[in-house]
Formats: C-alpha cells, structure tokens, sequence
C-alpha cells in the first residue's frame, strides 16, 4: 500500500501527525503531498519531512487518496475545489468531525469511495484512536488501507457510520476532557499548598498509572476505583463530594452536548 500516492489536504497539527506516522511507516517522501494555506506552512513542511507541497486541484489530480483534515466549517469550500478534479475511483477520507460520508459522495463523482476518520489529538504522540466508518462505495481494501494510514499514530476502531456522532464526543474530544481535569486537580493542589510543577508533576503521573492500569489490567474501572477506596479513608470522601456536585451527571451531560454539536457540524 506504500506504493500509493496520498495527499493531505489541510495539513495542521492532526494532518502533519498522519504525514509523520506514513513516513515512519514506510511511504517515500516522493508519494506524499500536502496543501496548506501558508506559504511559510509549505515551507516548514518541505523542510521537515521532504514532502511537496502543492495546490487542492493538482493533489486532487496526483494522488491515489485523499485525506481531508480541514475544519469542519470549511469542508463545503475545499470540496467544491477538488470536484471537478476528483474521479470516481479516488479514495477521499475525511477527518472533519461532524461531515458525513453522505455529504461528500453527493458533492463528488458518482461512485465515489468515501471514508469517515474521527482521530484525535494524542495522534501527535501515537497515542491516538481514530475512530474508522465506510460510506456506500468503500471496499475492504479502502478501509484496510484507512487503517494503515491510522494505524501509524495509534490504535484504529471501525464503527458503523451512525455511531460517529458518539465516538467524536468520547474519543475526539475527550482528551479535551482529561485535560480539564487535570487543570482542576493541579488549581486544587495549589490551594492544599503544593507548589504547580509538583502538583502538575503528581497529577499526570497519577493520570499516566491509572490509564496503564485501565489499559493492561483487564478489570473493570469501578473494580479498579474501589481498591483505592477504603472504607472511612481519604477517597471516598473525595467520591462522596463528586457525587454531591454531581460531576457524574455532568459529564455524561457534557458528552451529550458534544454528539449534538457533531450532529449539528453534519448538518
């Protein structure tokens, strides 16, 4: 599959992950293209990887695939561009949240094989989990090398299309949510008196063991919080406060909010 020309279209910080990660994966430098708006983007992105940066029309036009990353709001502009110049055996993979597999094949060539990533931000240190669905013309073989492309900044998920709006608010967005956290956990260990680079050192170490333990240890979350849960100890008093402020409840609601402004992106 490296022998395939691919072009990233939009090339911002989940786009150059995806040009590093093909490049560690084995594709030459000579078989990658990127757009971007900024001359000086061009340039660094030359310089950094050996890539050739070129116009939307010309990748539209070179390349075996496309992988549009632009934002959401922008996806009607960058596909009315590349139409015309897009024939109906090119794969296009869209990583914009909320667009649709839908969309595209209308606004494209009859036939068109189109596919839905959802990645995310650890993408940057291959950590990511991109969320991976089909449209009505993608074969295996299109979604195979979807993975493969994911695959080089993390872990790949395939999901039916309808699920996407739920997986863009757990996955796409939830580091948003963790880092949240952790911004709250360090403002709380600065008013216990810790100085912030040791609070901020505490916490993400604190963070970092517990996503190992959920990841390698095969046991449940709630298994994992009630063995550090003693009875009468510091923890649940903790938990007891949360679920008085019901931050339970609030997350669920936050996530909620976050499949409907995907849904509202769609549309």
């Amino acid at each position: 599959m490296t022998t395939q020309n691919v072009a990233v279209l939009g090339t911002g910080k989940i786009g150059e992950a995806l040009l590093s990660g093909m490049l560690r994966g084995g594709w030459s430098p000579s078989r990658l293209l990127v757009t971007t708006r900024r001359p000086e983007r061009a340039a660094e992105l030359r310089e950094r990887y050996g890539v050739e940066p070129v116009g939307n029309a010309e990748a539209a036009k070179a390349a075996d695939t496309l992988i549009l990353t632009p934002k959401p709001q922008d996806m009607g502009a960058l596909v009315d561009e590349l139409a015309p110049h897009v024939p109906a055996g090119r794969l296009v993979i869209s990583g914009a949240a909320g667009i649709t597999t839908r969309y595209l094949e209308q606004r494209l060539t009859e036939g068109t094989p189109v596919i839905r990533v959802m990645a995310n931000t650890p993408a940057l240190v291959d950590e990511a989990m991109s969320v991976i669905s089909g449209g009505t013309h993608a074969t295996e073989d299109h979604l195979a090398l979807a993975e493969e492309i994911f695959g080089g900044v993390g872990k790949t998920l395939r999901l039916p299309e309808s699920q996407q709006d739920a997986a863009t608010a757990l996955s796409g967005s939830g580091p948003a949510y963790f880092f949240f956290l952790v911004e709250a956990m360090t403002d709380a260990g600065i008013q216990l008196g810790l100085p912030r680079d040791k609070a901020h050192e505490l916490i993400v170490q604190a963070a970092v063991g517990a996503a190992t333990m959920l990841r390698d240890s095969g046991e449940h979350p709630v298994t994992l919080r009630e063995n550090v849960t003693s009875p009468g100890g510091t923890t649940i008093n903790a938990i007891r406060e949360l679920e008085n402020h019901r931050v339970r409840a609030a997350f669920i609601d936050a996530i909620e909010a976050a499949r409907d402004r995907s849904r509202e992106l769609g549309g």
